[in-house]
């Protein structure tokens, strides 16, 4: 392109940290409280209030300072004990890297990993459980949005397995990717430990995990021997200072945010929000089957009904992703995600994610496309077209 047309706002359409609201950053603009009472304090109990109901949980919930990884060790730390068996169940990059994670701090680790470009099958979940005759296995770790590939877990119907197998396996499951963007029920679908962090579809910086824990995972948290100080749910929740629950100085800014962030959330109601991020990742669907053309543009999820709501992971074939995502963001103004557990010049991935909507979504992908035709690259047919019809359909 003979001029760069990238002057104006920045669209980061990569999957987390997500674009954060006026309204979010606006909060987060302030001098420091007075962290012992006032308003710090108010928004603090508000928080520790609205993030059960955004799982729909009785369980408790717990705030480290962190990202999504913080929030893998508290739950293992705290439930869990030095030689303990996890089964973890990976369909893409982020299972296989919490799987590291609990190899290395003493746990033995038993990796079930799905065919590429697709979910983890229920039915192998459960012949592997009937067969832990003796119940080695203490937990099944998993996501529900592998962040890295796009592909969704069906989570009730691995809770349906274990269940199926009477295994007594706590349930543990990583929504960092889909928080706030994909149905999901903590109680309801039996899951013992949800985690999540601010930077996805919680529209707030890096820096805070949650991790939400049902009575299966309290009760095994007494006897867990991995437990450190900085993680121990205990001395999160005993009587005493508020500060306890940060294990010290509380996270001002990212509180205000997560706060104000939340009170979108309930503005627009989980169940319009979910089928907002429904309805925007069918126009980005749209547009990568309309490009898709042997040695060219394809998904990475291969079964439709798989696909995430919140990330869209995109095979390049014979074009060079690492040059499309140059052209994008120094030609457009658009950054996409890079492909992750690969060649990074062999895929990307469109973020749609938390604070999006129609223009940003027809916006990104328009630049994709002009990016193509700039390079030359093989399209079957226009994808801003087939987005715009899904779009704009009654």
């Amino acid at each position: 392109m003979q001029y760069p047309l990238a002057a104006g706002r920045e669209i980061v359409a990569i999957p987390g940290p997500s674009v954060i609201p006026d309204r979010v950053l606006s909060a987060m603009h302030r001098a420091m409280p007075d962290i012992y009472e006032g308003s710090l304090t108010d928004v603090i109990d508000e928080v520790f209030d609205r993030l059960p109901r955004l799982v729909a949980t009785a369980g408790r919930v717990f705030v480290p300072i962190g990202n999504g990884h913080a929030g893998w060790e508290m739950a293992l730390a705290n439930t869990l004990s030095r030689g303990d068996l996890v089964l973890v169940l990976d369909c893409g990059r982020f299972a296989a890297i919490w799987a590291e994670m609990a190899e290395f701090n003493g746990l033995r680790v038993e990796l079930m990993t799905a065919m590429p470009g697709e979910a983890i099958e229920p039915s192998v979940v459960e012949d592997r459980l009937r067969r832990d005759v003796h119940h080695e296995i203490a937990a099944v770790l998993t996501v529900h949005v592998d962040t890295a590939t796009s592909v969704r877990n069906d989570i009730p119907a691995i809770r349906a397995a274990i269940d199926a197998s009477e295994h007594p396996a706590l349930f543990m499951v990583d929504c960092i990717a889909s928080m706030g963007c994909e149905r999901f029920e903590m109680d309801a679908w039996g899951v013992d430990v949800t985690i999540a962090a601010a930077q996805k579809g919680l529209m707030t910086p890096p820096g805070l995990a949650m991790v939400w824990a049902g009575p299966k995972a309290l009760a095994a948290h007494a006897s867990a021997n991995l437990r450190t100080r900085y993680w121990d749910w205990t001395y999160r929740t005993e009587d005493g200072p508020y500060y306890l629950r940060f294990c010290g100085t509380p996270p001002v800014s990212h509180l205000f945010g997560l706060g104000e962030a939340l009170r979108m959330i309930d503005e627009e109601g989980l169940v319009a929000r979910w089928a907002r991020h429904e309805r925007l990742a069918e126009g980005v669907r749209a547009a990568v089957a309309a490009w898709s053309t042997p040695g060219g543009i394809d998904f990475v999820a291969s079964r439709p009904e798989q696909r995430s709501h919140s990330v869209t992971t995109i095979t390049t074939g014979s074009i060079d992703a690492s040059r499309l995502r140059d052209i994008t963001r120094v030609s457009m103004g658009v950054t996409l995600g890079l492909g992750i557990g690969g060649d990074e010049g062999a895929s990307f991935r469109i973020g749609h994610m938390g604070h999006v909507n129609a223009p940003m979504v027809l916006g990104v992908l328009g630049s994709i496309e002009a990016s193509l035709v700039a390079m030359g690259a093989p399209m079957a047919s226009s994808g801003v077209a087939a987005a715009a019809a899904v779009l704009g359909a009654d």
